[in-house]
């Protein structure tokens, strides 16, 4: 099979395979693109023991799989770090943000609650509520 018509007809499915490992659009998007990039130099490997969605399956959740196990490694090796050498700024552990849509999209809902119910407050309580807590 062609590369491209693979590319084409697997990306959705790498590309929410890594969302929902992931957690973040960015993380996902380049996760998808390495994949794609391993799934196109070991395509000559491919024995066709299963189909090609299962072999790009397998290729995603290992790699998936993979960038978890680094960023585990990455956070133990920050916490011992700041164990033994607690003035040492040289390695960090970044904080993740999760950024997947669906989280997403329950906090836009539950903010709208919020704006709603705000509404309905007297004006002054309105405007001292958004000074305090949002301003």
């Amino acid at each position: 099979m062609q590369f491209e018509k693979l590319y084409h007809t697997y990306k959705d499915m790498v590309y929410n395979i890594c969302l929902n490992h992931l957690y973040r659009i960015e993380d996902a998007e380049e996760a998808t693109q390495d994949i794609f990039v391993k799934i196109h130099t070991k395509r000559s490997s491919f024995q066709g023991k299963s189909s090609w969605k299962t072999w790009i399956y397998k290729i995603a959740i290992n790699h998936c799989l993979d960038l978890i196990k680094a960023k585990k490694r990455k956070k133990r090796l920050a916490q011992i770090s700041s164990i033994f050498f607690p003035n040492s700024n040289k390695i960090r552990h970044d904080i993740v943000t999760i950024n997947h849509p669906g989280i997403l999209l329950e906090q836009k809902e539950a903010i709208t609650v919020i704006f709603e119910c705000m509404d309905l407050l007297p004006e002054r309580q309105k405007t001292i509520l958004i000074l305090a807590k949002i301003d």
